[in-house]
């Protein structure tokens, strides 16, 4: 048994998932009708989201406390790099839906609620950062988790003992040890999230929306694989596609597959650990940014919003669309604040067109249909973004120490 642990642990765990997705796919398309498969998933992805939230508090309470100082231009790079990419995704989204207009059949009126205006997602987010800490934790909600864990680490930092502090600090690193643990049945659990999709949605999904999942993946895609890598350049003036394809393959395909942004939050730390980044900085800066690195969330408000105003007849000016744009990265930032994600950002930007509730939620159920694809590739985005964004940010540091000396 010993042996055998040793061979799976020393296997290359990105060849694991592929193996697993392979298999996930094939028994979806095969033997659907044998749903017990799709336990694995969930039992994979609500691991990791019970695990991460105690995981973040902790490390982030103990980066803060043991801090020796020198992480304030850091933290500025990275929330400037993360901002900046989101409104560049936004962008993107605009021009491509310029270029390839997409009409939406509305049907049914979708249920639900969502924000009607820009100030409920601010008046959502400010009311998350001073949640019950223990609430926060509960319901893993980050904005809180981040304020309490950013205000206990300082009262640590000026008075604990540093016996208190030392201890805090073994026991966020006993946590990560039982993360990389559960990480080592990720293979397990995207077999059955690949084949609760494949079981559950076939190849359906590409035909009936093909068009409109085309352009909401595609500018993803562009905005990821080119402007993304272009921001991270001209932050560092080194080549970001090594960096980049590390990211994506780590962290962005587990992401794909889980669709949640917290439940990567322990991946792309491991992954930061691998690519030899502080613990200080990465461990407040990967849950800051599953909050605030939203390009695919940009993306999705944009794009179906857009979608939405050609659908009903709205006219709307290229320089009214690039405003749209920042409204959209303004409310991905408050996304994970708001029940639903990014879908249920889209009647809140509709609202600055003139367009109904009720007309926008019928888009927001046709987002819900095309989640599959459409979430799995956001999240992969997202949060592979995290990890890019946090090593540009050490780099560009790094880089301009060294040119001070």
């Amino acid at each position: 048994m010993a042996s055998l642990l040793k061979k799976w642990t020393g296997t290359s765990l990105v060849l694991r998932i592929l193996i697993g997705l392979v298999i996930g796919a094939v028994l979806g398309l095969v033997v659907p009708q044998w749903s017990g498969i799709g336990i694995l998933g969930h039992i994979f992805v609500s691991a990791l989201k019970a695990i991460a939230p105690v995981l973040v508090a902790f490390l982030v309470a103990s980066s803060i406390a043991k801090a020796q100082g020198g992480l304030g231009p850091r933290f500025r790079t990275v929330i400037v790099l993360y901002l900046s990419a989101t409104l560049v995704a936004a962008t993107v989204a605009v021009a491509g839906s310029f270029l390839f207009p997409v009409q939406l059949s509305l049907g049914e009126l979708a249920e639900g609620s969502a924000p009607g205006a820009l100030t409920d997602v601010f008046k959502n987010l400010l009311s998350n950062m001073v949640m019950n800490p223990f609430k926060a934790v509960a319901e893993a909600n980050y904005i809180g988790i981040l304020f309490w864990a950013i205000i206990l680490g300082l009262g640590l930092k000026l008075a604990a003992s540093e016996g208190t502090i030392k201890v805090i600090s073994e026991i966020s690193e006993v946590i990560t040890l039982a993360v990389k643990w559960i990480i080592q049945f990720a293979p397990f659990g995207i077999l059955g999230l690949v084949f609760s999709a494949v079981s559950e949605s076939g190849l359906e999904i590409f035909t009936v929306y093909g068009k409109l999942l085309a352009l909401l993946v595609g500018c993803m895609l562009v905005s990821v694989l080119i402007f993304n890598p272009l921001i991270s350049f001209i932050a560092t003036g080194r080549n970001p596609y090594p960096l980049l394809f590390t990211c994506l393959k780590e962290s962005g395909l587990n992401a794909f597959f889980t669709r949640s942004s917290a439940a990567n939050i322990p991946i792309n730390m491991e992954l930061c650990n691998k690519l030899g980044l502080e613990e200080d900085f990465y461990s407040v800066s990967i849950p800051l940014g599953a909050t605030v690195n939203m390009n695919g969330a940009a993306v999705t408000i944009t794009v179906m919003t857009l979608a939405v105003a050609h659908t009903v007849g709205v006219e709307v000016s290229f320089a009214s669309a690039l405003f749209l744009s920042v409204i959209a990265t303004l409310g991905a930032c408050g996304a994970s604040g708001v029940a639903g994600g990014s879908l249920l950002l889209i009647p809140m930007a509709c609202s600055f067109f003139g367009i109904g509730n009720d007309v926008a939620m019928q888009a927001v159920a046709i987002g819900f249909i095309i989640g599959v694809v459409q979430d799995s590739v956001e999240t992969a985005v997202n949060s592979s973004g995290d990890v890019f964004f946090t090593a540009t940010a050490e780099r560009r540091v790094a880089r301009k120490s060294q040119a001070g000396r």
